[in-house]
């Protein structure tokens, strides 16, 4: 629950496998770039730059200072692995779509 002392914002990482979401009381004033520092969610992880990063709250790409207010949900947007557009037009040449497992009958 926010107060006057704090704010509480969540900061998620999507990834693959599922995702990392951790709960943070910050400060008021508090910067998305200080929520991404404090969460922790890429410690350990030399996969990832931060500086490639993008950050969103709730879909909607913010720059690292934006301001918080409690209750955003900090978004941390990975680069993509492939182009969505060229990657369909490779699966069709290969007679394939997105999204769909391949299946053994």
């Amino acid at each position: 629950m926010a107060d006057a002392t704090h704010i509480e914002v969540s900061v998620v990482l999507a990834e693959p496998r599922g995702q990392r979401a951790v709960r943070l009381h910050l400060p008021p004033g508090a910067t998305a770039g200080d929520a991404l520092a404090h969460a922790g969610v890429l410690d350990g992880r030399r996969d990832l730059d931060p500086a490639t990063l993008g950050l969103a709250i709730y879909g909607k790409v913010v720059a690292p200072g934006r301001i918080l207010e409690s209750g955003d949900r900090l978004e941390v947007l990975r680069p993509l692995i492939h182009e969505p557009r060229s990657r369909r037009r490779q699966l069709a040449r290969e007679g394939k779509a997105m999204g769909k497992s391949e299946r053994k009958d």
